[in-house]
């Protein structure tokens, strides 16, 4: 592949150089499946904590606006620290980070204090940050342009199996431990003791995932992991200096559709077990809730998968343009529609929101070049439009919580204009793979 002056220069891959690819990318799917996993667990946690700290929709809802406004602050930071010290030892940073907010759990239920569960989040969410900043465009540029979306919703999917199991083991391991997630319809008065019970019930979980972390962390630092070479680096930022973000459409437009995507993607899923434990819809207790959870991120997973297939034959513009308009159907149904109907609608939700989160990021940052580290970076910082569930949180105190989703429904609509117009690349650069460091 030629180079453009300035980008990381290709090296020729042998047959090793092969493998070695590819067990980067297996690795690399264990991030994703953690990094997934540990952001998925606050859909079981959030319910939790509002029987335990007796909270409202919107200060439950605030407890994830703090997790993506980690995104908003340390997403720059996290692409500075990849052109510093490269992407291993970010993604090593990241995974000990992650490691740090999850013992910081402890304490924070020991006591137990909000605004402390609110910083123990928050550093995991940076931590998360620095891994999405490093993976995501990594997994991007490791091979051909014309397949980046096929190769990123591949690894998204392991993202999608952590998101899928994590309702379990927060189910089981968090809620179905305590009172407050044994009481059918959702509702639950608890004495003060219970209230410590229930709050150190999330010690466990927190334990073995700093462990995960960790181990996963010595095992990246001791691979062989792709790299760009420090020259490499130094050469594409005197590269950078003589092209502009801001004049590729892809990019500019990328940047607000993953924005309002996020704020779609949470909304749904934290408010999910508190919409089908509601008497009107599923009657259910909030750990049989968790369970079909379980389902949601499962068609999340399984659309990845399927996405990633047909993506090799099928513009990825083309299958985002399709799952925005399924996704606004299913929506429009949840609203709308009553008992069981209303809820399995929420459900397949996942499958059609499955691929749209990869294909925005790889559409943004197509023909980028030299540039694809900061385009990157704004387009993981746009996670943070996450925090602004905080605003259907609101919605549900004030409309109801059904009326609520009429929120990410009008997401789903700008997601379909960028599939049809904002995605349409201008002035692209010659895209640059990884060199073996």
């Amino acid at each position: 592949m030629p180079v453009v002056p300035g980008t990381p220069a290709v090296h020729e891959t042998s047959a090793s150089g092969g493998s070695t690819y590819r067990a980067a990318l297996i690795l690399l799917a264990s991030l994703f499946f953690m990094w997934g996993f540990a952001t998925v667990l606050n859909n079981t946690l959030l319910p939790h904590l509002r029987s335990v700290f007796d909270l409202t929709y919107t200060q439950t809802t605030l407890i994830e606006s703090v997790w993506f406004i980690a995104y908003f602050v340390a997403s720059i930071p996290a692409a500075k620290l990849i052109e510093r010290i490269g992407y291993k030892k970010a993604m090593v940073v990241g995974l000990l980070t992650m490691a740090g907010g999850a013992l910081l759990m402890l304490p924070a239920s020991a006591i137990p204090s909000y605004p402390f569960f609110l910083s123990a989040l928050f550093i995991i969410a940076s931590g998360i940050t620095i891994l999405q900043v490093a993976a995501n465009p990594y997994v991007a540029v490791v091979g051909p342009a014309e397949t980046a979306s096929s190769r990123l919703n591949l690894v998204q999917a392991f993202n999608s199996m952590g998101t899928t199991l994590a309702p379990l083991f927060g189910g089981y391991l968090i809620l179905s431990r305590s009172a407050s997630g044994s009481v059918e319809g959702g509702a639950a008065t608890l004495t003060q003791a219970e209230r410590l019970a229930d709050a150190q019930s999330v010690q466990l979980p927190y334990i073995l995932i700093a462990l995960v972390l960790t181990v996963i962390a010595i095992v990246i630092a001791r691979f062989k992991l792709p790299d760009f070479a420090p020259t490499s680096r130094r050469a594409a930022a005197e590269e950078r200096k003589s092209l502009s973000l801001w004049k590729h459409r892809n990019l500019v437009f990328a940047i607000p559709a993953i924005f309002i995507y996020l704020i779609a993607e949470i909304g749904v899923s934290n408010l999910f077990i508190n919409f089908v434990s509601s008497p009107e819809i599923g009657n259910l207790t909030h750990a049989e809730a968790a369970n079909y959870l379980f389902l949601l991120w499962g068609g999340m997973m399984v659309g990845r998968f399927v996405g990633s297939y047909i993506m090799r034959s099928v513009k990825p513009e083309t299958v985002l343009a399709w799952a925005s308009i399924g996704a606004f159907i299913v929506m429009m149904i949840t609203v709308f529609g009553t008992g069981k109907a209303a809820m399995w609608a929420l459900i397949s939700v996942g499958l059609f929101h499955s691929i749209m989160f990869p294909t925005i990021f790889t559409l943004g940052i197509r023909g980028l070049g030299p540039l694809t580290e900061e385009g990157s970076g704004l387009l993981i910082m746009a996670i943070a439009g996450g925090a602004l569930v905080i605003a259907q949180g609101w919605l549900a105190d004030t409309f109801g919580l059904q009326a609520s989703f009429l929120l990410p429904a009008a997401c789903e609509l700008y997601v379909l204009f960028y599939a049809l117009w904002g995605s349409k690349p201008t002035n692209a650069l010659e895209e640059h793979v990884p060199d073996q460091a």
